[in-house]
């Protein structure tokens, strides 16, 4: 028996799939929340073995709730169920841990094999989601850092950097010459193809290249 958990803000999209998956005779439907925050605390009393869960919903969105739920509980799977399609929706689903991606005028039957699926450990993803996030791979692939990866050195620099300090800060924080640090920051431009120090921070930030460096 599939155990799932319903994450959606609209009444009427709970009751529709509740309704549903209750014709099945492999799946049972646990609980439902109405927002993320709603979600993580069922997952937490309920342990179900998979949640479906919306994007756009209030308190937390789908995308936190499926973060937090992966950290906690990382054999709990996370279907998406959703309206968007787009890359700034699919990429950040697929990084938070989701291993399925559908839209929500998926046919019902279609909805309970990706749920069969993803409980056979296989991923299950919206043709159009699929589009959006082998386009952002490939847009991945080309970034700069990518393209031009910084030294661990340069990463430190960076992470320093970002928190805002002089030259003779970081020079200080990281035992080495204000000149060396000089050095770094004008190598770390050229690689990032960013003209200025926020620039470069920005970056680092956007891109989470710091993360390593500040543990």
């Amino acid at each position: 028996m599939i155990r799932v958990l319903i994450a959606d803000d609209h009444h009427v999209v709970r009751r529709g799939l509740l309704f549903f998956l209750k014709t099945q005779k492999d799946i049972e439907v646990i609980g439902e929340a109405k927002n993320g925050l709603e979600a993580v605390e069922l997952v937490e009393q309920l342990k179900p073995d998979i949640v479906l869960m919306d994007l756009v919903m209030p308190e937390m969105d789908g995308i936190q709730a499926t973060k937090r739920i992966k950290k906690k509980w990382p054999k709990i799977e996370v279907l998406m169920l959703t309206s968007f399609s787009d890359k700034d929706h699919v990429l950040p689903a697929m990084e938070a841990g989701a291993s399925g991606y559908q839209l929500k005028d998926i046919e019902p039957d279609d909805l309970v094999e990706s749920i069969r699926q993803i409980m056979r450990g296989e991923n299950t993803w919206h043709p159009e989601a699929s589009t959006q996030l082998e386009e952002g791979l490939r847009e991945d692939e080309n970034k700069p850092h990518v393209l031009n990866p910084l030294t661990p050195r340069e990463q430190d620099v960076l992470a320093e950097l970002t928190k805002g300090k002089s030259n003779r800060e970081i020079a200080s924080a990281l035992y080495v010459t204000e000149k060396t640090v000089k050095t770094h920051i004008s190598n770390i431009f050229t690689k990032l193809q960013v003209q200025d120090r926020t620039q470069a921070a920005l970056y680092a930030v956007k891109h989470n290249l710091t993360a390593s460096s500040e543990g």
